[in-house]
């Protein structure tokens, strides 16, 4: 295929990688007018933002079959319709039922789409070419999901909520007018059965390690049940997936030290990310009692860093590898989490933005690195089970990240005040959780770069 056939279908699908992504996070900024809208508690409202996740979690691992399945024209264009309905769904919502039914549909097309995306780049460019094109993709799946908050803050100001949905689906629209033409098939595919069984598995274990989490302070009873559920049908589902000649997710590959070790690094990174981008905006416009466009200029500056440093971080991985990344990402995360740990004023609200920047170079250095540098290991059979394996363990550690983090910081505000959201003793607490996290990612990083393991392939 000649360059110009693969850069027009990279172009397309990056493109429908973006908007997907973008409407991952969108909704952090609108949470407290929701919140305020819908008469709904954070704990709920974060189910709007953590559900996406749970089903992009759920979708991803199916991405492996579809792609082995179907041609890459028609899963793009599935996937597209799939979360063009779910956008315009959410617009016309009037109620949190519907707006949550319109976010899992845009969910699915969501999980499915970074995944092929990036099975489509391992196929159709060398080798040396990887780094600075998954680079390139980086701005959907590292930038655009922490970009949207920014982004759809002043668009909320401006023309409500509800618009942030109605844009998408005029986007999503086009770009599936666009594909039509222009998405080729790039990989073989062979009639697989489906293994429903393994799906429901999945399925089921997800669900109820999810809902587990968010139901420990409400009931914990019932959460440590739901948790157990969970890793029970889980259980069944990888020993069901080790035992398969042809699996429906291959677990074999976690084996490989290099995969296994960036699926580590991503799912830490994820939890941190994900839950950070949520509680950022509940700090500015609940607790600092600041408008949704002061929230979004606060994230502008790191934003458009990620947004900037992307490709660049994809060129350095290319020429010399991943261990300074993946050390100075470490270094960065612990110091924005713990320097918001510390904020108790409205008045440090420049500080505070200034550690919104460090923690987003601090993604930006290693989000799409770590998936090449893990993958490019892995022989080219096993690239589909590879993206959906890593993009769903990290997916669904920032959807767990999410519920967890906001959990703590909803029982540590109700310590000091019983019926407040949130006030700054529980987002500070919630902060020096996340430092720990990004702490055993540092660690992890200067441990494998001693004994060698962080190196480019």
């Amino acid at each position: 295929m000649s360059s110009k056939k693969a850069n027009l279908i990279f172009g397309t699908m990056l493109t429908g990688a973006v908007v997907t992504s973008l409407l991952q996070t969108s909704l952090t900024t609108a949470l407290p007018q929701i919140m305020q809208e819908l008469s709904l508690n954070a704990v709920t409202a974060q189910w709007l933002t953590s559900a996406f996740s749970l089903a992009m979690a759920i979708m991803v691992p199916i991405t492996a079959y579809l792609i082995k399945r179907y041609s890459t024209r028609e899963i793009f264009l599935a996937a597209m319709i799939l979360f063009a309905c779910g956008t315009l769904i959410s617009w016309w919502g009037d109620s949190f039922f519907v707006l949550l039914i319109g976010r899992i549909f845009q969910a699915f097309g969501s999980g499915i789409i970074l995944p092929l995306t990036q099975v489509v780049i391992m196929t159709l460019y060398p080798l040396e070419k990887q780094g600075t094109v998954m680079g390139i993709l980086g701005l959907a799946s590292g930038a655009a999901p922490v970009i949207a908050p920014t982004l759809t803050g002043i668009v909320i100001d401006s023309c409500g909520w509800r618009s942030i949905f109605l844009i998408a689906g005029i986007i999503s629209i086009l770009i599936i007018i666009f594909a039509v033409f222009n998405v080729k098939n790039v990989t073989t595919t062979e009639k697989i059965p489906l293994d429903y069984i393994s799906l429901l598995l999945c399925t089921g274990g997800v669900t109820a390690l999810l809902l587990g989490l968010s139901n420990m302070t409400t009931n914990i009873m019932l959460g440590l049940i739901e948790i157990l559920i969970g890793i029970i049908f889980i259980g069944i589902f990888s020993k069901k997936q080790l035992q398969a000649e042809e699996p429906f997710l291959n677990l074999r590959i976690l084996k490989n030290p290099q995969f296994s070790l960036a699926v580590l690094i991503s799912m830490l990174l994820y939890a941190v990310m994900m839950g950070s981008s949520t509680i950022y905006p509940i700090l500015i416009q609940t607790v600092m009692k600041r408008s949704a466009v002061v929230s979004a200029l606060v994230m502008l500056p790191g934003s458009l860093a990620m947004a900037l440093i992307n490709p660049l971080t994809g060129k350095f991985y290319d020429r010399f590898g991943i261990s300074k990344l993946a050390i100075g990402s470490g270094l960065l995360m612990v110091i924005s989490c713990l320097g918001v740990a510390f904020i108790s004023s409205s008045d440090q609200i420049i500080l505070l933005g200034c550690f919104y920047l460090l923690r987003l170079l601090g993604v930006g250095f290693i989000m799409m690195p770590i998936v090449t540098w893990g993958m490019q290991n892995l022989p080219q059979k096993d690239l589909a089970h590879g993206t959906a394996l890593l993009t769903a363990l990290r997916t669904l550690s920032g959807a767990l990240g999410t519920a967890v983090f906001m959990e703590i910081m909803t029982s540590a505000t109700h310590r000091t005040q019983p019926h407040a959201t949130a006030n700054y003793t529980g987002i500070q607490f919630t902060f020096k959780v996340m430092t720990v996290l990004a702490a055993i990612q540092l660690l992890i990083s200067l441990y494998e770069l001693g004994k060698g393991k962080l190196h480019k392939n």
